[in-house]
C-alpha cells in the first residue's frame, strides 16, 4: 500500500491546500493529512480547532484520506503512519528554495521516504494561510481563498465569537 503525509499547520486551510490534498489523494492508497503546530508560527486557531476544520473539509473527497494531529518530527510521524512518501504544496521559488532544504534533511534522516512536490494550481499560487489571516484582521474579504466555512470560521474568530 503507498501511503503519503502531507504535513502542514492549515491555520486557515485555504483553497491551495485543498488542492493539493485531492490531487494527492489520487495519487496514493492512503493520504494522511498531518495537522501540527510549528513553533515558528503564531496560531489563529488550536490544533483542535484546525483538526475539526480540516476533516470537515475533506468531507466528500476520496476516502482514502485520513486527518490526524501530530507534535512530533515530521520524519518520525510519516514513519509511524508506514508512509513512503510525504507530499508537499510548492507555490513559488521561495517555496521552493525551503522545500528542497527540508527534503535533503528529510532524506538524510531517512532516504527510504521520498518527498514528492506538487505545483499548486496556477489561480492558488499566490494563496497562504498568513496572508488569508492579515487579510481578514484588516477587514478584507478572503472568500476567493478559502471555502465559505473556514471564512465564516475566520470571522466569528475575529469578531470574538465563539472557538
Amino acid at each position: 500500500m503507498k501511503i503519503a503525509v502531507y504535513p502542514g499547520t492549515f491555520d486557515p486551510i485555504t483553497l491551495g491546500h485543498l488542492d493539493i490534498i485531492r490531487r494527492g489523494a489520487h495519487l496514493v492508497d492512503k493520504l494522511v493529512i498531518g495537522v501540527t503546530t510549528n513553533p515558528s508560527k503564531e496560531p489563529m486557531f488550536s490544533v483542535a480547532e484546525r483538526l475539526a476544520m480540516v476533516k470537515r473539509e475533506v468531507t466528500g473527497f476520496p476516502g482514502n484520506i485520513e486527518v490526524v494531529e501530530f507534535d512530533n518530527l515530521l520524519m518520525n510521524f510519516a514513519e509511524q503512519q508506514r508512509a513512503t512518501a510525504i507530499l508537499r504544496g510548492l507555490r513559488a521559488v521561495a517555496d521552493f528554495e525551503y522545500e528542497f532544504q527540508m527534503a535533503g534533511m528529510n532524506q538524510q534522516l531517512n532516504d527510504d521516504i521520498e518527498t514528492v512536490f506538487l505545483m499548486a494550481d496556477v489561480s492558488l499560487q499566490p494563496i497562504a494561510s498568513k496572508l488569508v489571516k492579515e487579510i481578514a484582521r484588516f477587514g478584507g474579504a478572503i472568500d476567493k481563498f478559502v471555502t465559505p466555512a473556514v471564512a465564516e470560521d475566520v470571522r466569528r474568530l475575529l469578531s470574538g465569537g465563539s472557538r
